[in-house]
């Protein structure tokens, strides 16, 4: 795809959003799996300076009914058939536009409104202007390390959410990177994708696209694969080893936020488990918490003081500031420290213990109805006592999980994620029995 085409199908669907009622001011939702039907759907409704709302395509109907009353947008873009496969990395559609009774015209100067992942709870509202979004690719632009012109990014990450969308699609476009998306996000797929192109190749994606590499052996050598970047949560121990063995190339990582796009990074594979936080960023730790400085709250309707408060973003997550070295560690969600009989347990901890087992192959761990519960994906033939044993040689007694709920696969989020909310946990369990 060049330029030039795509200029032609923005023009396209320019004029379709036109005779749909958008106008300058104007909501827009864009409810498309990835294609070119949403590249230029997307560019299109901000030519013409409409408010974007995107829905991720693999919410249930009942979930983008929900987020319809929320964000009442004057028109909906979805695709004209559903996609073939959930394992496809990109589709063949046609975008069709909807005028939707009762819409609203934007309230707010945000060009970008975003549902947050929801993998520990009900989805925030999350609006960026045109200013924080360049402020973020000029980030891009400047990171050492990070593909720039005249090399070539292997997308994995959804385009519909903001590494995707902003450090794959739109950085692509800003700095001249060439963008290949997977045929098939399989292991085979995601091989066969970086080996089509000689050009100096990163692959981004979420910790899962690690461990799928991770687990495999290329065909053959793949020379012109540089670096392998994921964010969107912890990585276990002993993905970035495997990936070094396997390709001889580092695992970087990254930390960011749907509020703010990227935060820090570690790219090099050196500094894990610090990161350095990208410059133009303020950030404090209090209690324990990471706070970043931002003059507005990034929240569409009332601001919840706990997440923003007088110039500052309370992320949640639990972090440590180096005032020496400036480096940043995130040590995981605020809320994974939690009181058993009076004693504290981080069940980042305890998850990571869990990975770390030989019959483990991935987990997650919560604090559920008063006690820590933890659901895993055993290693071929373990059993639950076997992994009990395991950690009764590495956890205090305390700390070790009270239910062990055993599934052939974790429940994720549409991005990804592994899911985190205790109830939707339980259901998968449940629904294994």
């Amino acid at each position: 795809m060049t330029r030039t085409t795509l200029r032609s199908l923005v023009a396209d669907q320019v004029t379709r959003l036109t005779a749909a009622g958008l106008a300058p001011g104007g909501t827009v939702a864009l409810r498309l799996p990835p294609s070119l039907g949403y590249v230029s759907t997307l560019l299109a409704a901000w030519q013409l300076g409409g408010q974007v709302c995107l829905l991720d395509h693999r919410l249930t109907e009942h979930e983008v009914a929900a987020a319809l009353d929320r964000l009442t947008p004057q028109v909906l873009v979805e695709a004209d058939r559903h996609p073939a496969s959930g394992l496809r990395g990109f589709s063949e559609i046609e975008p069709v536009a909807v005028p939707l009774p009762g819409g609203q015209p934007a309230r707010s100067p945000h060009v970008l409104v975003q549902l947050s992942s929801g993998s520990t709870g009900p989805s925030k509202v999350i609006a960026r202007t045109a200013a924080d979004l360049l402020r973020e690719l000029a980030c891009y632009r400047a990171l050492s390390g990070f593909p720039q012109a005249g090399e070539r990014t292997v997308l994995l990450s959804s385009v519909v959410h903001v590494l995707g969308l902003v450090g794959g699609l739109l950085h692509g476009l800003h700095s001249g990177v060439r963008l290949t998306v997977p045929e098939r996000m399989t292991a085979a797929g995601l091989l066969a994708a970086i080996a089509e192109d000689d050009l100096p190749t990163t692959v981004i994606g979420v910790p899962f696209h690690a461990e799928l590499l991770a687990g495999v052996r290329a065909p053959r050598p793949l020379p012109q694969l540089t670096r392998i970047i994921v964010a969107g949560e912890l990585t276990r121990p002993g993905v970035a080893a495997a990936i070094g063995e396997r390709y001889g190339v580092p695992l970087g990582t990254m930390y960011g936020m749907t509020e703010l796009g990227v935060i820090a990074t570690d790219l090099t594979g050196t500094l894990y488990p610090g990161t350095r936080p990208v410059p133009g960023l303020e950030l404090r730790t209090e209690g324990g918490e990471l706070h970043i400085r931002r003059a507005d709250s990034p929240y569409l309707g009332l601001t919840d003081p706990s997440r923003w408060s007088d110039g500052w973003l309370h992320t949640r997550d639990a972090a440590e500031l180096d005032r020496a070295t400036g480096l940043l560690t995130v040590l995981g969600r605020r809320d994974s420290q939690v009181s058993i009989g009076g004693l504290k347990v981080d069940l980042t901890e305890v998850e990571h213990t869990l990975t770390a087992l030989p019959e483990v192959r991935e987990a997650v761990v919560v604090f559920d109805s008063g006690a820590v519960a933890a659901y895993l994906v055993p290693a071929d033939g373990a059993e639950v006592e076997q992994i009990r044993a395991g950690l009764e040689h590495r956890l205090a007694g305390y700390k070790r999980p009270r239910r062990l709920s055993l599934l052939p696969a974790l429940p994720r989020t549409a991005t990804g994620k592994l899911l985190r909310d205790p109830a939707g946990l339980r259901a998968a369990a449940l629904a294994e029995r």
